[in-house]
This record gives structure tokens, sequence and C-alpha cells, in this order.
């Protein structure tokens, strides 16, 4: 084999120059913008993989040669049989399909100065000034006592009102900005503008009451008008807020893609296109969509739960009985498939440049996540990194390598350490992403576009 001596990455846009990778590249960012704007929340997420399997065709059962569970519409398990039995191993794709946002309290209504509000609890690692002031979305299930339920999107069709956070005018800000920032915006005062007229009518359970205008119960009224439910039924909900309006390209080439919840959403819809064009396989494919990773992967649906441990086990005993657990999980490898920090030209001093991201260079191995020292790192062996080095390079496809900044700056972490529990070899692996965590994030259409390739690579190994 004809290697050079010093290695050099290179652009995808000088690899893929040739008119059908640039279709193909169109293409698949089209359907990214579509995806992007359809799902907003891991419920919408979730539902919109389980359309996308049935159509091609896979079982909801385990036990098919090509199927998936779900369970509480916020975490899918999905396998495909290969030509080699379990206890060979698997390949494995994880992401997760939650993403920071703002969520309703469960006593969110009151009214205050004229103004119906809502309180919020952010979700994950926000940047709280940047959700001020900006057309917001609200986004939710509510379950009603009987049991019926009831999804809620107020801001996203043309025709819907938005909702926005106050922000303070820079007239009256002087104190303000003398702040540090985590002082001078505080999340108690992230409260939803909900609307502003009021209500007249006679309030039947509360006869005292009857008449006194007021503007919640104006906006008690026309949630109800429009979804049939009341203030006692938001105790069992979910609502989220999160940024209004579709997915854009951005740039006057239209080259990279704009949007809300890119962490790490990419990577589901990357992973599950790649399995999608992945058929006939030499190893079972399992692809794997979690949720709550933003807030440490906790609960029955995050990656710390033991729904994966539980799907596998019923795989085992429909595809390969009598196998051990133990030996499959070993055998197995996987991608975290999350995204990775790009580099950013107004930012660069948080970087250290000889190992950083940068945009449009491909898909981003991160050997090791943690922070300060590697804690709370899964940091993969060597020999799995040389394995997919030959995987990609096989299949021609550009990659990069990089850590989350400055060894005392930067840190964070992924799924791949609660994969690793089992004994496979794991390592994480995504487009890199700039304005990571905001509601505005980017990526480049050539990363997503390798990407993709790569995700296939791999399932084909």
């Amino acid at each position: 084999m004809n290697m050079s001596l010093e290695h050099k990455t290179k652009s995808c846009w000088e690899i893929y120059k040739n008119d059908e990778h640039q279709q193909g590249m169109d293409d698949l960012a089209a359907r990214y913008i579509d995806f992007l704007t359809r799902c907003k929340t891991e419920r919408e997420t979730i539902k919109y993989v389980e359309e996308k399997l049935e159509e091609a065709g896979f079982d909801d059962f385990l036990g098919s040669d090509k199927c998936f569970r779900s369970f509480r519409d916020k975490t899918i398990f999905i396998a495909r049989k290969g030509k080699k039995t379990l206890s060979h191993g698997f390949r494995l794709v994880g992401a997760h399909a939650d993403t920071p946002r703002l969520d309703l309290k469960q006593h969110p209504l009151y009214e205050d100065l004229g103004m119906s509000m809502a309180k919020t609890h952010y979700y994950g690692g926000i940047r709280k000034y940047q959700w001020l002031a900006r057309p917001l979305a609200l986004h939710g299930v509510v379950v009603k006592a009987d049991g019926e339920k009831i999804d809620v999107t107020i801001g996203e069709d043309l025709n819907d009102p938005v909702l926005t956070i106050l922000d303070l005018l820079p007239h009256l800000a002087y104190k303000q900005v003398e702040k540090k920032v985590t002082d001078a915006f505080e999340a108690e005062k992230l409260n939803i503008l909900m609307g502003h007229s009021l209500s007249f009518n006679k309030d039947d359970d509360n006869d005292d009451e009857s008449g006194k205008p007021s503007v919640k119960r104006k906006v008690l009224e026309l949630l109800n008008e429009k979804y049939g439910i009341i203030e006692e039924d938001l105790f069992s909900s979910e609502m989220h807020i999160v940024p209004a309006g579709p997915a854009r390209y951005v740039g006057l080439d239209k080259s990279i893609v704009g949007g809300y919840g890119q962490d790490d959403r990419s990577c589901v819809f990357l992973a599950l296109e790649a399995f999608l064009n992945a058929p006939e396989p030499e190893h079972a494919q399992v692809v794997l969509f979690y949720d709550k990773e933003e807030v440490g992967s906790e609960g029955s649906t995050g990656a710390k739960s033991l729904f994966f441990e539980y799907c596998l086990e019923d795989l085992i005993e429909a595809w390969e009985p009598g196998a051990k657990m133990s030996r499959v999980m070993m055998a197995g490898k996987a991608l975290s498939t999350d995204v990775h920090a790009a580099i950013d030209p107004d930012y660069q001093d948080v970087h250290e440049k000889l190992n950083s991201a940068y945009l449009g260079y491909g898909p981003c191995f991160c050997k090791f996540t943690g922070h300060r020292g590697k804690v709370g790192a899964n940091d993969a062996h060597p020999e799995f990194v040389a394995w997919l080095r030959s995987v990609l390079a096989e299949a021609e496809v550009p990659w990069q390598m990089a850590e989350l900044g400055k060894v005392d700056l930067g840190g964070g972490g992924t799924v791949a350490k609660f994969l690793a529990l089992y004994g496979m070899d794991v390592i994480d692996f995504g487009p890199p992403v700039l304005s990571m965590h905001s509601p505005f994030e980017l990526t480049s259409k050539a990363d997503l576009y390798a990407t993709e390739l790569a995700f296939r690579a791999f399932l084909k190994s």
C-alpha cells in the first residue's frame, strides 16, 4: 500500500467535486432540512424514524429479519439480520434524539401587568441570552386523565402566532451589562409571553370570581378551544419551547445548513439514511436512538437504562437461541455518533488548532471526551481506530480527528462510555458543528454527505 509519510487532511469539497457527488449532496441536504423542520422534539423524531422504517418494510417486532422496537415514544432500537450470526458481533450506530430547549414548568401559567406568561425550566446546556427576543414555538404532548393523548404544536404554521421571551432594553441595562453572563441572565426570568387580551367569561367553578377580567383565562380558553385541554391537564404533559420556523440554507452558495437541534439530530438522520442504504450486511446491524443525553443519559429512555440490553436479549432469543449475551456484546463494534465542535474563526483561542475539527473536512473522530485529564471519558482503543481507518480508506471517505477544545478549557460527554460498559469497541464520530447548543446551529453540506457515506461504510463492513 502506497501511503504518504505525512498525514494531510483534505476538504470534502475537493474530493466530492464531480456532478454526481454534488447532486447527492444537494439531495441529502434537502431531505435533511425537511427533517430538521419537522422534528423538533424527541417524540417527533422517533415518529419520523418509525414512519421511514415502516415504509422500508421493517416490522415492529423483535424477531423478524428487519425489525424495530420503540419505547415511550422517545427511544428506538432497530436491527437488521446479517449473514453471520450474532456471536460474530454486530455493527452498532448510536445517537441521541434530544436537544437543549426550554420546558414549561408543571404550574406554568400566570398573569402580571396585563400579560399572560408561562414559567420555564431549561433542559440541557443552553446559553440563556440566546433565547430572548426571538420567535419561539410550543411543541408537546398532553395526556388527559382518561388517557387520551393530544399532540400540541403552536408557532410553526405561517398562520400561527409565535411565542417569545422578553428582553431588557439597552437604555435600562447599564447594571445588567456589568454583570457576568451567568448572573445577567437568570433562569427564572426565561418566561414566555403567551397573550395579552382579556377574558370576561363567567367561571362556573369559581363563582366568587365570575366576570373578573383575566389574561391567563383567555390563554386557557384558547388552548381549550383548540385542543380540548384544561389547566389541570398540564400536570400530565410535556410542553417544550423551541425556536420557531424552518431550517434554512446559509451562505450565498447554500453550502451550509442552519437550524435548531442539529446536535444530535444530524446523526439520527444520517444514521437512518445510511442504515436504509446498507442492506444485506455481513454482520448484524443495530441502530439505537437514545433520549436524555443532554441531561446525563438518565431515566428509562436514556443510555444508562437497560432498554438496549432488553432488546438485544430478545433479538438473541429470536436469531440465535442459546448464544451468550456477553459474547455477542464483546464482539460488537460501535460508533457513538455525536457532533463535534468545529473551530470558529472568531473564537480560535479556545481551540488547540492542531487537534481541532474544521468545517468541510469530513466527519470527526473524537478518541476521548470527558474533561480535564480525560475524566469521564471513553478512550477508544488504537486497534479499533486503525480498523476504522482502513474501512474509511477503502470507501474513500474523508475524515478528521480532534478533541473538544484546549485541555483545561474544553470538555463534554456522550453515550460512548455507556456502550463501552458492555465490552464492545466504541468511539465518538460525527460531523463538526458551529454554534453548537444555540437555537440556530450550522453544519456543512459536504460534511453531512461524507458522514452518511462513512456510516454506510461502517454498517457494511
